[in-house]
């Protein structure tokens, strides 16, 4: 049987059991498998965190560096999301510069929290014009069993609730010496990606269910269920009803992320 004959196989058979409200691994279609999120794993990063999706696991650090502004934001820091594919945590993975994958994760996490103003960016300038504070963000894949983006984005949202500056006393930058300042955190932006797979939609789903499904919406939602981020992913079409039925999903899901998260 040829490679795209058994993927047409599998879709088939994949989209029959959900029509039935059926998933290979016996879960409903909106039921997460169980989340863990460990903070400071990372001695030497500012912020850092470890998530557990079932199998799936993601860390994430936070690098603080002093820099100059952008010439039109003279009085606010700024924020870079990197995100690297290791090769241990999937054969689907290969070493060397940054994919396309790798660039999606990245974007996708970056702007769920630039667009939430999650972070004070003004609170970060330390001479206007000159000197401001640069958040840093890198995401590393452990392990990949399906729902990387969602990990991904709950491990930089818990790598910035840990964050903490390193000393500076005006002239020298000490990152040995860590201070007790927590970054200037406004929000929380929590991101759940609803796939469609048929009629149906579900979320955290298994890599299987990854490399068939039809299309797929990351909706970022900040505490109160403020919309403050869509991406969309994938080849298929979506009616301006099945948008409203993922956004209200995601929000309703986001809930249960939230809750993995320190208070």
């Amino acid at each position: 049987m040829s490679a795209s004959l058994l993927n047409d196989t599998m879709q088939q058979h994949l989209t029959n059991a959900l029509n039935k409200g059926i998933r290979f691994d016996g879960r409903k279609l909106d039921e997460w498998r169980p989340v863990k999120v460990e903070y400071g794993i990372s001695k030497t990063a500012e912020g850092s965190a470890r998530v557990k999706i079932g199998e799936t696991e993601v860390l994430a650090g936070v690098k603080l560096f002093i820099s100059e502004p952008y010439p039109d934001m003279p009085e606010d820091g700024s924020l870079m999301v990197g995100a690297e594919l290791l090769p241990m945590a999937s054969p689907e993975f290969e070493a060397g510069p940054p994919d396309v994958q790798s660039i999606e994760l990245a974007r996708v996490v970056d702007r769920g929290i630039r667009e939430a103003k999650a972070i004070d960016t003004k609170k970060l300038c330390i001479k206007a014009g000159e000197k401001v504070w640069i958040v840093s963000i890198d995401i590393c894949t452990v392990n990949d069993d399906g729902n990387l983006l969602d990990a991904s984005s709950l491990a930089a949202l818990a790598a910035l609730q840990d964050a903490v500056f390193p000393h500076y006393d005006g002239t020298e930058l000490d990152y040995r010496q860590k201070t007790k300042q927590k970054l200037p955190l406004t929000k929380l932006p929590i991101a759940v990606t609803v796939y469609k797979i048929g009629k149906n939609l579900l979320v955290d789903p298994s890599p299987v269910e990854e490399r068939t499904f039809d299309v797929r919406l990351t909706v970022t939602t900040t505490q109160g269920g403020m919309l403050c981020a869509l991406q969309k992913g994938g080849d298929g079409q979506l009616t301006l009803d099945e948008i409203k039925q993922m956004v209200e999903l995601g929000l309703q899901k986001s809930a249960e992320l939230r809750k993995c998260l320190k208070a």
